[in-house]
C-alpha cells in the first residue's frame, strides 16, 4: 500500500529538513566528509562503451562489511552516502545498506542504470528509507556505445513517478562520443514532464578530464538549459562549472576529493574519486580527521578540466563558507548588471543566520536568530563529526 499524498508530502519536506541542515553542518565545519560513494558491487548488467567503473565478474562486498564502512564514514561526520557502483541492484541486500546509512543519521542516495526497477522494487527501496534516485540516461534508443535509453527505461520511469517516495533525478548528458546529442534534450523534456529533477553532464575520458564539446554539443546543451527548471544546486553548478567546461576552458576551483569527498572502492580504500583511484588509496579504518585536513588544501592536478559533478558540488558549499560574498555573487549572479546576488529564498535566509556581515560583529539580534536556527537544525558549535 502506497502512503497517502498527505505521508509523501510529509517525507518531501522531511527531505528538504535534512538537506538545509547538511549545508548548514558544511558551512559551519569543514572538518569533516560532506559526500562519500561507496561501492557495494563492482558488476555491472551493462557494458558502456565509455564507463571505466564496472566489471563483469565482481562478487558483492560481504553486507556486513558494508555496515562496517557506513559506521566509519558516520564516524568521520559523513552527510550523504551515495551507493554507487558497477550496478548497485545488484548486491543481494542493498536495503540493509540503505537502512544502514539511514541508521547512521546521514542522507541515503543511490546512482543506478534503471535497468532492474520494477514497482516491486522500488516499493521495497521506499521501505528502506532511500532518499534520492539518479539515473543518468545516454540516448533515446540503445545504441553501441550506450544501452542507457529511454526508450528502454521509459516504463521505469514511469514506475518512478508513480510508486517512488523518494526525490528522482534524471540526469542527461552531451560529449563522449553520443551519437545523437540531441537525445539529451528529448530525455530532459520527458523527465521535466513526469515531474523529476533534471541535470544535465559533460562525459568525461577514463581520467576524468574535459572532451571538449562540439558545436551541435553545445547548442543541445543551451538549449536544455533554457528549458528546464534546475535545482538549487544545479543551477549554481551550472553558473559556476559548466559554462567554462562546455567551452573548452579551465575551472579555477580547490578540488575537496580526500577531504569533504570520497570514494570508497570495493576493497574499502579511500580515493580521491572514481577517475583517480589509486589516490591516497588508504584504507577507510585507518583514515582520519589529519588525512582530511590535508586533503582539503591539497592541490589535484586533475582539477581545471575536471567534468566530476560531485566533487564539484561539494566544493561549492566550501566556496561560500570560504568566500561567501564573492561566491554568492558567482554562483548567483545578479539578475542587472550591479545589482546584489539572484539568491534563491532559502540561500537568502541561510547566509543571513550563517554567514558573517562583512567582516563585523553580528548583532545580538542575529546572534540569536542564529542560536535558535542552530537548535532548530540539530546543530552545536564546533558540529564536525567525530575522530577515532
Amino acid at each position: 500500500m502506497r502512503l497517502a499524498p498527505t505521508g509523501k508530502n510529509l517525507r518531501f519536506y522531511q527531505r528538504r529538513f535534512r538537506q538545509a541542515r547538511m549545508v548548514a553542518r558544511a558551512i559551519q565545519s569543514k572538518h569533516h566528509p560532506v559526500l562519500a560513494h561507496i561501492i557495494p558491487m563492482r558488476r555491472c548488467n551493462l557494458s558502456c562503451s565509455y564507463c571505466n567503473e564496472y566489471d563483469k565478474v565482481s562478487e558483492p562486498v560481504a553486507t556486513g562489511e558494508m555496515l562496517r564502512r557506513i559506521e566509519l564514514l558516520a564516524r568521520l561526520g559523513t552527510q550523504i552516502i551515495t551507493i554507487s557502483g558497477g550496478e548497485p541492484l545488484l548486491h543481494p541486500e542493498l536495503d540493509e545498506i540503505i537502512r544502514g546509512i539511514r541508521a547512521q543519521g546521514a542522507i541515503a542516495t543511490i546512482i543506478t542504470n534503471g535497468y532492474l526497477l520494477t514497482p516491486e522494487r522500488i516499493a521495497r527501496l521506499n521501505r528502506a528509507g532511500l532518499e534520492q534516485l539518479q539515473i543518468s540516461i545516454d540516448n533515446v534508443n540503445p545504441d553501441e556505445v550506450s544501452k542507457k535509453s529511454l526508450k528502454v527505461l521509459d516504463k521505469k520511469l514511469e514506475w518512478l513517478k508513480e510508486y517512488a517516495d523518494f526525490d528522482v533525478n534524471i540526469n542527461s548528458v552531451v560529449g563522449g562520443g553520443i551519437t545523437h546529442p540531441e537525445d539529451a534534450l528529448t530525455i530532459t523534456r520527458r523527465a521535466v514532464e513526469l515531474g523529476f529533477e533534471t541535470t544535465v553532464g559533460v562525459i568525461h575520458d577514463h581520467g576524468g578530464q574535459l572532451d571538449p564539446l562540439k558545436a551541435a554539443e553545445r547548442s543541445v546543451y543551451d538549449q536544455i538549459l533554457a528549458e528546464r527548471k534546475p535545482g538549487l544546486f544545479a543551477f549554481a553548478y551550472d553558473n559556476l562549472f559548466h559554462r567554462n567546461l562546455i567551452q573548452g576552458l579551465p575551472n579555477e576551483w580547490q578540488c575537496g576529493a580526500g577531504s569533504r569527498y570520497l570514494y570508497i572502492c570495493e576493497d574499502g580504500l579511500v580515493h580521491y574519486c572514481s577517475q583517480q583511484r589509486g589516490y591516497p588509496a588508504i584504507p577507510l579504518e585507518q583514515y582520519t580527521r589529519e588525512d582530511i585536513d590535508r586533503e582539503y588544501s591539497t592541490k589535484k592536478e586533475c582539477a581545471p578540466f575536471c567534468t566530476v559533478s560531485c566533487v564539484h558540488r561539494v566544493a561549492m558549499i566550501d566556496m561560500i563558507r570560504n568566500q561567501p560574498r564573492e561566491s554568492l555573487f558567482r554562483l548567483f549572479p545578479p539578475e542587472q548588471p550591479g545589482g546584489p546576488p539572484s539568491l534563491p529564498p532559502s540561500v537568502r535566509l541561510a547566509t543571513s543566520i550563517f554567514l558573517p556581515e562583512n567582516g563585523r560583529e553580528a548583532s545580538g539580534a542575529r546572534r540569536l536568530v542564529r542560536r535558535a536556527a542552530m537548535r532548530v537544525l540539530g546543530l552545536r558549535r564546533g558540529d564536525g563529526g567525530t575522530q577515532r
